[in-house]
């Protein structure tokens, strides 16, 4: 177990649906020491709300509503992939699956539908939703795995102007690490979560980060 028994947080971009990658960075996610939240990805059902919008003409809280679910949507093909994921839409049931040492997956709809501080809308997307959680649970980091490469020590302001991330994101963050892992983190990603070190780019935050 790592030193720090703090949850780690991990978005699964759901760019990575249909990447050879996506089995072995499932394979390595399987193997973290410690304990794990994996958020999803919106993926291609993200993808389908956004191209039917302009079309049926809902607004902008219907579609995030409708991306959120998409969230869920993904986290349920990736659950009936790994038996070793437990389904959650809890803090509770986070803990719980923790404490049994199983990986928690994140069903978001039900805890973002109540949440008071969550802007619906498409510059909150599932990064955004992956920092609050991480604030949340008071998480150790927040690893965002994309399949795009950014440089250790980037500022955030950058992966922002570069759509990295989503324009909201710096809003969530808060206080905690964040990490960036592209596909030339994977080779060393399951021997370093094995050893409960997160793999990936260290984000500079400073001075988008709040202050305590």
């Amino acid at each position: 177990m790592p030193l720090n028994s703090a949850p780690l947080i991990i978005k699964l971009g759901g760019s990575l649906h249909a990447s050879p990658a996506l089995a072995d960075w499932l394979t390595a996610l399987k193997g973290y020491s410690g304990p794990l939240t994996i958020v999803s990805g919106g993926g291609p059902f993200a993808d389908a709300v956004r191209a039917a919008q302009p079309v049926m003409r809902y607004d902008d809280r219907t579609a995030h509503a409708m991306a959120v679910l998409a969230m869920e949507q993904y986290a349920l093909a990736l659950a009936s992939r790994e038996p070793a994921f437990e389904l959650v839409a809890s803090l509770d049931a986070i803990r719980s699956a923790h404490a049994r040492g199983r990986v928690a997956l994140w069903r978001a709809s039900a805890m973002v539908a109540n949440a008071d501080d969550i802007a619906p809308g498409w510059d909150v997307t599932s990064d955004s939703l992956a920092a609050w959680l991480a604030k949340k649970t008071v998480a150790r980091a927040l690893l965002l795995i994309k399949s795009v490469d950014v440089g250790d020590g980037a500022p955030l302001s950058e992966i922002v102007r570069k759509g990295v991330v989503d324009p909201a994101f710096p809003d969530y963050l808060d206080e905690t690490p964040l990490f960036i892992a592209g596909p030339s983190s994977l080779p060393l990603a399951a021997a370093l979560l094995a050893e409960g070190v997160t793999p990936g780019a260290a984000i500079s935050t400073f001075p988008t980060r709040k202050s305590a």
